[in-house]
């Protein structure tokens, strides 16, 4: 059995109901598990820690969930054209595992949510394979194979997951958003599986 780790950080819960699609996706393809996992909030209190267990939704990712994963989807909503502070807290904290080698050669995609149809989708799924890319891992995205790529009105690049918020972050994920949530994620799937043979 291989596990898929799927590390998010939503504020909202639209990265979050996104990362649960792309776990469905994970989930089609035999033999293979989905790991949620997400990241708590920065303070800028220097005393102020999170719970070790959030109250509701996700356990909080550890280091060995990164080591473990037979492949990472990696989520966030965008914050000036960038992931969020908190998922790149984490992700800055990842140099042991890179001295290791640990995700080198293993595939990874990305995922995003907007309030603007022009709030830097595209941006923030570049910034987060950034980091991806300096672990050595193979980035998957969504090819043009997907329909939906050309009819969405909303989120859906082939950089990766992608969905359209609103600026009162009160746009559900429309249908084509969720065909490519999942799309992603059995892409994702499939890729660790044959890398494993």
């Amino acid at each position: 059995m291989q596990e898929i780790l799927i590390l998010y950080y939503s504020q909202t819960g639209a990265v979050k109901q996104m990362a649960q699609f792309i776990a469905l996706g994970v989930e089609k393809v035999p033999q293979t598990g989905a790991r949620l996992r997400t990241v708590p909030k920065v303070s800028t209190v220097a005393e102020a820690t999170a719970p070790a267990v959030p109250d509701a939704g996700a356990p909080y990712v550890e280091y060995s969930d990164l080591e473990q994963c037979a492949g990472l989807a990696l989520g966030s909503p965008t914050r000036f054209g960038n992931m969020a502070a908190p998922l790149k807290y984490f992700i800055d904290g990842t140099g042991g595992i890179w001295l290791k080698g640990a995700m080198s050669g293993k595939p990874a995609a990305v995922f995003t949510s907007t309030a603007s149809m022009h709030g830097g989708q595209e941006t923030t799924l570049l910034s987060m394979m950034m980091p991806l890319i300096h672990h050595g891992m193979l980035i998957v995205g969504v090819p043009y194979s997907e329909p939906e790529l050309m009819s969405t009105r909303g989120g859906g690049t082939p950089y990766g997951a992608s969905h359209l918020a609103g600026a009162n972050a009160d746009q559900p994920i429309s249908e084509d958003e969720r065909r490519l949530c999942i799309a992603l994620g059995t892409r994702l799937a499939e890729v660790a599986w044959k890398l494993s043979r």
